[in-house]
């Protein structure tokens, strides 16, 4: 009995000096690197079921943030596809590195980075990641490497030169075993409804048959400022059951990852790239065209959180850089907004300029309180004469209800009066829409100095560019003559003479 005793014992004490050095060793062994997923959509606001949509439900996203954390103040810093593109892949302000104009680089005209700003799948390569962008379905060999604006890739939509060779293929599928990846999923979002109601309609018999039921126009709720016209009702309906099928890809996606084994090893970003194209939203400062959905969820996220700080979409580069334990770049204006030391931001920024022909110029900067907005080009109308725009349906409608005088005061206020003021100011945490203007209002006066003091401040230290040069915008509106669009033509013609006027 002695001897079995000191038998046993013998046999514990080995198997815990065997499990010590195994354990010793494992923990000299690196952590292994996580792979880093962004969904990018397209054209869509914070409509999701977990953001408070009562109309539509979206599983998957919210599923996403259940298991990780979502932002519910995120704001895009351009609210138009290109320069926000050309912001979340640099981490940078679209109005420091020359890529704020909607299309632009082109002409003859090229637009370069500043030295020292890197494209984030360039660091990505150099640590040894495969880079991929597409759909997020698998791809067989990975697919193939593509030129800019090449098919087999999914949408950059990049201001500035870039070497395709940033990205290995469109899908994840033909790295090396082991091998982590950097993918972005890029969706289609609120373009799945087009841009006419019959559009509109074809969506919504998709989701009738897809879904077993469509979003029912006469139940949807619009902002105050659009009448409850057949046609906007129509589009907002067909807008949701986009949102739907965004959320139903998603979901697909993130059950590849399930099924491949990498789920918990991802850390995955979903986000979109600016606000619901209509006339107050893509392309504007309100809410509507910069208020976007942000969740995280992955290792060393907590799960369940819900963060009202304010943050910007650039923040999307630094925290997976940071993520994936790559130094973020001393000169990035996005901020890894999960790092020990993060200091919560006290003020988020955004700019609008040109888009396609069309030359603006809008600013703003956004507290936790207030949103000051403003517009250098004031002696213009809200909707400026822009073919992209004024091609869709709910454009028209509007255009043809204001014609006979349909619309009624509010309406007609913000959107089609002939001018604009040249400072705005909403408290939008309390005027959702943006529709209640304090920049004249004396009890305001105080913060609307801060503000404008804030604004100026940003646009100085972050080298804020010049308006477009004349040569400039010839060499990039060179792409649009010439191709039996009339509307187009007589917009630019219009810039120029707004131009001489100084307007």
């Amino acid at each position: 009995m002695k001897h079995q005793i000191l038998l046993n014992l013998f046999l514990f004490a080995l198997a815990a000096s065997t499990f010590s050095a195994n354990l010793t060793a494992h923990a000299a062994e690196p952590a292994a690197k996580p792979n880093i997923l962004w969904f990018v959509v397209d054209d869509m606001s914070a409509n999701f079921s977990c953001y408070g949509e009562k109309t539509i439900q979206t599983p998957h996203v919210d599923r996403l943030a259940r298991e990780g954390t979502r932002f519910t103040r995120a704001f895009v810093t351009a609210p138009v596809c290109s320069p926000c593109r050309s912001a979340l892949i640099t981490g940078m302000y679209q109005t420091s590195i020359g890529a704020q104009h909607h299309r632009s680089g082109r002409g003859v005209l090229k637009i370069h980075l500043p030295n020292g700003v890197t494209p984030v799948p360039t660091l990505f390569q150099k640590a040894g990641y495969y880079t991929c962008i597409g759909s997020g379905f698998s791809a067989g060999s990975g697919g193939k490497k593509g030129k800019r604006g090449g098919a087999s890739l999914g949408k950059t939509d990049y201001n500035f030169e870039w070497d395709a060779s940033i990205y290995d293929a469109s899908d994840w599928s033909g790295r090396n075993p082991g091998q982590p990846f950097f993918m972005q999923v890029q969706l289609a979002g609120g373009k799945l409804r087009g841009g006419s109601d019959d559009n509109a309609k074809a969506l919504l018999d998709r989701a009738q048959r897809e879904f077993g039921s469509a979003t029912d126009p006469e139940k949807v709720t619009l902002p105050p400022y659009y009448p409850r016209d057949p046609v906007l009702l129509r589009d907002w309906a067909a807008y949701l059951d986009a949102v739907r099928f965004t959320d139903k890809h998603v979901g697909e996606v993130i059950a590849r990852l399930e099924r491949e084994g990498l789920l918990d090893q991802t850390l995955v970003i979903f986000m979109t790239d600016h606000g619901i194209s209509h006339a107050r939203g893509k392309q504007f400062l309100y809410d509507e065209g910069t208020h976007i959905p942000f969740v995280v969820r992955g290792p060393g996220i907590a799960q369940g959180q819900v963060r009202d700080d304010l943050i910007e979409h650039i923040d999307m580069a630094a925290i997976s850089l940071a993520a994936a334990g790559i130094p973020v770049p001393p000169s990035m204006q996005g901020r890894d907004v999960f790092a020990k030391d993060y200091r919560p931001r006290d003020a988020v920024f955004a700019a609008r300029d040109r888009c396609d022909e069309t030359v603006e110029r809008i600013r703003s900067v956004r507290t936790d309180r207030f949103l000051y907005i403003r517009n250098f080009h004031p002696q213009r109308p809200h909707l400026q004469p822009n073919a992209y725009k004024d091609g869709k349906s709910i454009v028209q409608t509007l255009r043809s209800l204001h014609g006979s005088g349909k619309l009624d005061l509010l309406t007609e206020k913000l959107l089609f009066s002939p001018t604009r003021p040249a400072e705005e100011l909403y408290e939008w945490t309390t005027d959702r829409w943006q529709v209640h203007n304090l920049a004249d209002d004396a009890a305001q006066r105080e913060t609307l100095d801060r503000l404008r003091t804030r604004l100026d401040r940003w646009m100085a230290d972050t080298k804020d560019r010049e308006p477009e040069s004349a040569a400039m915008y010839d060499s990039d509106m060179a792409a649009y003559l010439g191709k039996g669009n009339p509307a187009i033509e007589k917009n630019i013609a219009l810039m120029k003479q707004w131009a001489q006027e100084k307007k």
